[in-house]
């Protein structure tokens, strides 16, 4: 049976981000340094839409990710940050792998894991350049943030959750520089850089009223932002949501921003 749109938009997308559920498995030793075991790449199924990204006990899965979603997770990039040949973001995959180590990563070993993907099955070669390009900056609002400071543990692992058929989203145990490079790659149509010199992690959700511009990344798998279905009760837009709801500012600035401009890169063989 094909899974509808509001099947996978509902069920799928909240696993985006590489949300940890609760497990039984504990965490992978930080001092790992993991790649995959075994690891399967093919072409996605048109017919399924959604994004996922994350584990299930010890099982990697990414569905409906294109080589430049994989770039931005691995190196923490917005796609306008990357740049390569066509396919490499017109082009959909399902990727399902089991790491060559025991128990869940961190976020930067999941990086890493990513990185040494692109690196064996990809034949990924690149290098980095410094930009001015447009970028949307962070800062505290006039009156100061509106922020919780995270009630999680330390070492517990981070969540970025789309909420409100794509209207929201919800953060856990991040600080806003981790929250930025999610917030960019799912969100926004330009890269996002925090300027608020705040280095805390803090748990917080943020609800607005989306417009043409915002979840662009998605719409390759068939997702769209809703509308509210009651106007008169609808968040303010992005930016007025930022300021009343986090005390934060969304600024559009130009800045020097890193730039990965890819050298080399392979279609890798279905399997």
């Amino acid at each position: 049976m094909k899974r509808s749109l509001a099947y996978c938009a509902g069920l799928v997308l909240a696993l985006l981000g590489g949300v940890l559920r609760a497990q039984d498995t504990r965490p992978m030793p930080a001092n790992a340094d993991p790649g995959f075991e075994v690891v399967t790449i093919k072409p996605a199924d048109p017919d399924v839409h959604g994004k996922n990204f994350g584990f299930q006990g010890r099982r990697f899965m990414a569905q409906n990710y294109n080589v430049d979603d994989i770039i931005a997770l691995a190196y923490g990039l917005h796609f306008k940050q990357i740049v390569g040949p066509a396919w490499m973001s017109a082009t959909l995959y399902d990727i399902d792998g089991v790491p060559d180590t025991e128990g869940i990563p961190n976020q930067r070993q999941k990086n890493l894991m990513m990185q040494k993907l692109l690196a064996e099955r990809f034949k990924l070669s690149f290098h980095h350049e410094k930009r001015d390009q447009p970028v949307y900056a962070i800062t505290v609002a006039k009156g100061g943030p509106k922020l919780t400071p995270s009630a999680s543990a330390p070492d517990a692992p981070s969540n970025f959750r789309l909420e409100g058929q794509l209207r929201g989203v919800s953060v856990t145990n991040m600080t806003l520089a981790e929250f930025a490079i999610w917030f960019q790659k799912v969100v926004m149509d330009k890269p996002v850089i925090d300027r608020s010199g705040l280095s805390a992690k803090y748990d917080f959700s943020l609800m607005w009223s989306p417009d043409e511009s915002q979840f662009i990344p998605l719409r390759g798998t068939g997702a769209r932002a809703g509308r509210w279905p009651d106007d008169a009760k609808a968040p303010p837009d992005l930016y007025g949501a930022f300021q009343e709801q986090l005390g934060l500012k969304l600024e559009p600035v130009k800045a020097l921003a890193d730039v990965m401009v890819v050298d080399h890169i392979d279609q890798p063989s279905p399997n």
